[in-house]
C-alpha cells in the first residue's frame, strides 16, 4: 500500500482526535448502552439502539484514524532542504497576475485539507501546478472559474 504524505501538524490533530474518541467518546457511548440496558426490554428502546449507532460510528473512526496513521508518511517541512522548491508542505504566498490579489496555501496531504485555512491537497489542481516550481516562476491553473495564471512571491517552509 502506498504511504499518504502527511504534515507533522496533520499527523498531531488526528492523534488528538484519537485520542479524545478512546477516553472521553468510548467511555461515554459504553456508559449510555449500559444505562439503556438498564431500562428493560431493547426491542423498543431507542436510546439503545441510538447509543449503539453511535458506538459503531466511533469504532469505525477509531479503526479509520489508526490505519492513516499506520500509513502515513509524516513529513516534518522544516527538516526539508528544497533548495526554494515548492514541495510538499510548503506554504507559497502567489500573486493573481490578472488582479494583483495576493493568496497563501499550504500543500497539505489529502486528509488535512481545509481551503478556508488555506491548506490545499496535494492532489489539487493547484498543488499539483506548483510542485516543483520556485519563487518567481508563473504557473497556469485551470479553476471552476476558467484558468488563472499566478506569480510564486514566497516559498516558506514552516
Amino acid at each position: 500500500m502506498n504511504r499518504a504524505p502527511m504534515t507533522v501538524r496533520g499527523a498531531e490533530r488526528l492523534r488528538e482526535e484519537l485520542q479524545h474518541l478512546k477516553s472521553v467518546r468510548r467511555p461515554n457511548v459504553i456508559k449510555a448502552i449500559a444505562e439503556a440496558r438498564a431500562h428493560g426490554d431493547l426491542r423498543e428502546n431507542a436510546e439503545y439502539h441510538a447509543a449503539r449507532e453511535d458506538q459503531g460510528f466511533i469504532e469505525g473512526r477509531i479503526a479509520e484514524i489508526e490505519s492513516k496513521l499506520a500509513n502515513a508518511q509524516i513529513i516534518d517541512v522544516t527538516q526539508v532542504n528544497a533548495g526554494g522548491r515548492v514541495v510538499f508542505g510548503a506554504t507559497v504566498e502567489l500573486l493573481n497576475v490578472e488582479t494583483e490579489e495576493e493568496v497563501r496555501y499550504q500543500i497539505v496531504g489529502e486528509d488535512e485539507a481545509d481551503i478556508k485555512e488555506g491548506l490545499i491537497s496535494i492532489t489539487a489542481p493547484m498543488a499539483r501546478a506548483l510542485i516543483g516550481k520556485i519563487e518567481g516562476d508563473v504557473v497556469s491553473v485551470q479553476t471552476p472559474g476558467g484558468r488563472k495564471d499566478y506569480e510564486i512571491v514566497q516559498v516558506l517552509y514552516l
